[in-house]
């Protein structure tokens, strides 16, 4: 009831009625039963507008701080992830890495639509990375379609380091879903892995033609110097 209400009658309308946001490919999202839709990444807002702008519920897998925060400015933030279907996980690695893909799991298991970003993290320059195969991984073990979509001018809605959004028409494009049930049962092959999500990666650089880059998100976000304090 608190997603329904949060959705259609107060952030939904709030948020269309200013960026007024578009959307190609809505057909493309199964109506019914579980299904990866794996987005490319500019901008945090991009968890906010692919939830509303599609007709089913579905959730994110967001880093747990977001939950975690004080004051009022926590509350809000947390009640905001909330609101947009967002789950909180621990993305140190390790361990809660395979927590994540459980909590992923566990989603697909109940038939819902889940949102992943196969670069894992979001792109420092509008580029197009290499996905990381967790994303494979669970859509093989879950034996679901993977659905690609791209979003469009949220890195220049709300760019990386700034606080407050610009009032920019933003949009979604949704591609075909893409069919990974021949390597079912074998999620353990790493050059398996490896294959669809660069298949996954593909399907996002030709339906967004993003310039890409056969490197990590992360390492291109390590080699860049320090703010300034």
């Amino acid at each position: 009831m608190f997603y329904w209400l949060m959705k259609y009658v107060v952030i939904g309308p709030i948020v269309k009625a200013i960026w007024r946001p578009w959307i190609v490919g809505r057909r493309n999202v199964p109506e019914t039963g579980a299904a990866i839709l794996a987005s490319n990444h500019l901008s945090v807002m991009d968890s906010v507008f692919l939830p509303l702008l599609i007709d089913r519920r579905m959730s994110f897998l967001a880093k747990s701080d977001y939950f975690t925060g004080k004051g009022l400015k926590g509350w809000a933030t947390r009640m905001f992830m909330k609101a947009t279907g967002q789950i909180p996980i621990d993305r140190s690695g390790g361990k809660a890495s395979e927590a994540s893909l459980n909590t992923g799991l566990q989603v697909l298991g109940r038939g819902d639509l889940l949102g992943i970003y196969p670069e894992g993290t979001r792109s420092p320059d509008g580029k197009l990375y290499r996905g990381r195969t967790g994303l494979a991984r669970m859509a093989l073990e879950a034996r679901v379609p993977v659905v690609p979509v791209v979003m469009v001018d949220t890195d220049t809605m709300l760019p990386i380091g700034h606080t407050l959004p610009r009032i920019v028409r933003v949009g979604v494009v949704i591609g075909e879903p893409l069919d990974f049930s021949r390597f079912a049962g074998m999620e353990g092959d790493r050059y398996i892995l490896r294959s669809v999500t660069d298949e996954i990666t593909v399907a996002l650089q030709r339906l967004g033609e993003q310039e890409y880059d056969d490197v990590y998100a992360s390492t291109v976000k390590d080699r860049l110097p320090a703010p300034p304090r």
